[in-house]
């Protein structure tokens, strides 16, 4: 019998309803998503795909990523923070990304953001995740859009330079790199690798 609020994929495992959508979620849901993420590198590339993400679905960014990777040297803060007008027009003219200006931008001001922080990025992020742990969620319902750390992270990024980066963008890395589990109280993922 299925938990509440979950789904039984073919593999008899329960998991959150989003998680079995396409094949590209299942990875996702599986592998990465409430993982605790650490490391200045892969945390700035969460950063980056969650701002571009804004206003469009998770879906576009996730099929995307091997191109944004590409795009922007590997999430390398140190690279991307020297990009010039040339790279802001090799990024808007490819099409295997979003082509979104004020999100290009954005990409560029954070990594140089991260590289003006005086400490890392890793420490800075996970300094906002809660504790304890909130309870699991039970259903896709329960699970917020923001959370008073989100709101909190999003104005000490903002306030250290960062853009694009609201509370329900701040809460969508917190659930990707696992500050946060929003994993359903079913689901067979939940508090794996925490």
């Amino acid at each position: 019998m299925t938990p509440a609020g979950t789904v039984t994929g073919a593999d008899g495992l329960a998991r959150c309803p989003w998680g079995l959508s396409t094949p590209d979620y299942v990875a996702y849901h599986d592998e990465e998503w409430g993982r605790p993420l650490h490391g200045d590198v892969a945390l700035f590339e969460r950063l980056t795909l969650e701002a571009f993400q804004s206003g469009l679905s998770w879906i576009t960014i996730l099929r995307k990523r091997p191109a944004f990777r590409a795009a922007f040297a590997g999430f390398d803060p140190a690279v991307v923070a020297q990009y010039d007008d040339g790279d802001v027009a090799r990024l808007l003219a490819d099409a295997a990304i979003v082509r979104n200006r004020a999100k290009v931008l954005a990409t560029i001001a954070n990594a140089r953001a991260v590289m003006a922080l005086g400490e890392p990025l890793d420490q800075l992020l996970w300094s906002f995740a809660p504790s304890p742990r909130r309870p699991a969620p039970r259903t896709v319902g329960d699970v917020p859009a923001f959370s008073d750390e989100s709101t909190v992270m999003a104005k000490a990024l903002k306030k250290r330079g960062f853009r694009f980066l609201g509370p329900t963008t701040a809460y969508a890395l917190m659930q990707a790199t696992g500050m946060v589990d929003d994993h359903l109280a079913g689901c067979d993922f939940r508090g794996r690798g925490a």
